[in-house]
């Protein structure tokens, strides 16, 4: 199969450091689109060499270079190369031309949360032995988990960054503006404003605990079919935020979720982090009664059928699926602003170092 509208750059600039390596472009053969962000798109892509599969992340550099985000892209690939867990989108290598960055990660092919909550609208707990949403958490929870040991906060737990495999299992992803945790971290602001803890909002020192209030805000919006604070603007969520404590009242419990499972929300919901479920540790939220069913053992050995299967076929939004959508940045304004500063040598130094290829 070709490479559709990709091309392989690597011997078009002979300043970028990874056009030296053993991996390129042409090593791998695109299958379909499976996401778009804010930078690029992520393909669906096989090595023939191996006869593997995996998700192939492009980052176009004049986007990075357009929104002054090159420390984040390389901040997101040297905590990559440091983290391995079954309960996150690892990475397998990362490369780059004179373009683009390319990130070659897991390959998850049961869609994005946000896919199947848009679909489903909300889960029902229902009667089954692991609930749906209960047994989502509780996958979380093992990254998070996980996460936390490193010292690393995520910061963007949302639906679009959790992605399920085709067993039903659950991956954290994207960690373009995760952190490892320092004391002094008011002025790291990014999120997404929706998820974004209070301390966040309001550039406060914050931990762990804003990963725990965006997981409650996940579960509110699975419960109720909204976020439990509204705006259309970041100002307008804060100030929302700052008005109320927002909860999961007793009266609005959906049929067929407990009162534990709204206790859980409202607990990590808390708007003062040294009142939210989890400050202290995963242990506390692991141990709430909501979850006390949750067979851990079972979970982490993925051992345990989950009671959600995604589809083998409908798991990605249609509108990101078609190859011919014009999405390449070749004739965009903002190429065409950098495309001067993408010949620079300088400027591809500031890439320097993302190459990574394990030794086998």
């Amino acid at each position: 199969m070709g490479l559709c509208s990709l091309k392989d750059n690597r011997d078009s600039n002979s300043s970028v450091s990874a056009t030296q390596s053993s991996i390129h472009l042409s090593d791998f053969e695109l299958v379909k689109v499976v996401g778009r962000g804010g930078f690029g798109r992520v393909w669906q892509v096989r090595c023939p060499a191996f006869d593997t599969t995996h998700a192939l992340k492009q980052i176009s550099k004049a986007r990075v270079l357009a929104k002054n985000s090159v420390s984040a892209v390389m901040n997101e690939r040297l905590l990559l190369v440091k983290l391995k867990h079954d309960f996150i989108v690892n990475l397998h290598y990362a490369f780059q031309d004179q373009e683009y960055l390319y990130l070659v990660l897991d390959l998850k092919l049961g869609g994005d949360l946000r896919y199947h909550l848009g679909k489903c609208k909300r889960f029902s707990e229902g009667q089954t032995s692991t609930l749906y949403i209960e047994f989502f958490v509780a996958c979380i929870l093992q990254g998070l988990r996980y996460l936390h040991e490193q010292g690393l906060i995520h910061r963007d737990i949302k639906p679009e960054n959790l992605v399920l495999d085709s067993s039903g299992y659950v991956h954290i992803t994207d960690f373009g503006i995760a952190r490892v945790w320092q004391p002094d971290n008011g002025r790291e602001t990014s999120g997404t404003p929706g998820y974004m803890a209070p301390e966040v909002m309001c550039r406060q020192n914050h931990g762990v605990a804003v990963d725990y209030f965006a997981l409650g805000v996940l579960c509110y919006e699975c419960m109720l079919g909204r976020r439990p604070y509204q705006g259309k603007s970041r100002k307008e969520i804060r100030d929302a935020m700052l008005q109320k404590q927002a909860s999961v009242q007793t009266q609005d419990i959906p049929a067929g979720w407990s009162v534990h499972s709204a206790d859980f929300v409202n607990r990590l919901l808390q708007r003062k982090p040294v009142q939210r479920l989890g400050r202290n540790g995963p242990d506390e939220v692991f141990a709430h009664p909501w979850l006390q069913g949750v067979e851990w053992a079972k979970i982490q050995s993925r051992q345990l059928p989950s009671p959600f299967l995604p589809s083998y076929q409908d798991n990605f939004d249609p509108s990101i699926l078609s190859q011919s959508d014009p999405w390449s940045l070749a004739n965009g304004d903002v190429v065409k602003q950098q495309e001067h500063a993408l010949r620079l040598p300088a400027t591809q130094q500031l890439f320097a170092g993302y190459h990574y290829q394990p030794v086998l």
